[in-house]
């Protein structure tokens, strides 16, 4: 992986290469048709035996797919951003099964998957594995950063060792395939596609966990349902408390929103409360707001995994 550790700190890193390059692709853009971008295409055959490439986050996430001019190639090489949540400490996990294979700046590693295949991960501040371990698919990676760059984002790239010498250079990249689908971006097309994570959900791969651990920083009542902020009824009285700290909870589901000044969460986690008033429900509701690693509206374990929703059996009892 010797040519390629020059990959680049972001779009702002891009501002110069992207001014010059302002009046070509002005010029470019006039002289072609206004068409749909091709931004992406169905895929029913993997060549080469390609790994079933997942999204490089957890089960659940929607992530925006990006590039920008003097990315280079602009079409091969994506920037991935959280749609709808917090981009920076977000965690990666793998895109498929293989090995670590290397650790390079800024903040990136590369993965083998086998077969001639390589998957690239840059800007992480944090790095949850090490060189030589076996990963599976969904299996948490590192920590999103500013790792040389001013905008958090993931450097994402899937690359073919057609030279045959069992490693995965830059000029060996390929269109990336994430989920069945081909990705070739345009700097200069109209939508960024969003892609939502099937990776690990169950089913196809690694089991859903039956607990999601998660971090709280204060005490959370628990009521035996979700929309009751502000109501005093007799069916919405708190059933007890959830202790701050380490806890599990068991699914999510969306209800009435608790806000305390910018800070807002509309989910509520199923769990086991700690301390139950007489006569209440040991079993209850808790608000996400209380989860100390995330952030407005995100419902996550401490692994970056998405928690699941709600099944309709599954109530307070």
């Amino acid at each position: 992986m010797r040519l390629r550790r020059g990959r680049g700190p972001g779009r702002a890193a891009a501002v110069l290469a992207m001014v010059v390059a302002f009046f070509t692709a002005l010029a470019a853009m006039a002289s072609t048709t206004h068409a749909a971008p091709r931004a992406a295409r169905s895929v029913t055959a993997a060549p080469a035996d390609r790994p079933d490439f997942r999204l490089p986050f957890a089960c659940g996430q929607t992530w925006q797919l990006q590039t920008y001019l003097g990315h280079n190639p602009d079409d091969k090489k994506i920037d991935m951003y959280h749609a709808g949540g917090n981009t920076l400490g977000a965690t990666v996990v793998a895109s498929a099964a293989g090995t670590v294979t290397e650790f390079f700046p800024p903040g990136g590693m590369e993965i083998n998957h086998g077969g001639g295949w390589f998957s690239v991960y840059l800007h992480m501040d944090r790095r949850d594995v090490t060189v030589g371990q076996k990963v599976a698919s969904g299996t948490p990676l590192g920590r999103l950063g500013l790792v040389e760059t001013p905008e958090a984002h993931l450097h994402y790239e899937q690359l073919y060792d057609f030279n045959g010498d069992n490693d995965g250079e830059t000029d060996e990249m390929v269109y990336p395939v994430i989920q069945g689908t081909e990705y070739r971006l345009s700097p200069t097309q109209a939508n960024w596609p969003t892609v939502t994570s099937t990776n690990a959900c169950g089913g196809g791969g690694e089991p859903a966990p039956t607990k999601y651990w998660v971090d709280t920083f204060a005490e959370a009542t628990g009521y035996a349902a979700v929309d009751c902020v502000g109501k005093t009824t007799p069916r919405c009285a708190p059933q007890g408390k959830l202790y701050k700290g380490t806890n599990y909870v068991l699914c999510k589901k969306a209800g009435d929103t608790v806000q305390s000044g910018s800070s807002h969460n509309k989910y509520w986690l199923l769990t086991d409360l700690d301390e139950v008033v007489p006569g209440g429900k040991h079993r209850a509701y808790v608000s996400a707001y209380y989860l100390q690693r995330w952030g407005n509206d995100e419902a996550k374990d401490n692994d970056g995994r998405e928690i699941r929703d709600c099944g309709a059996d599954e109530v307070p009892a």
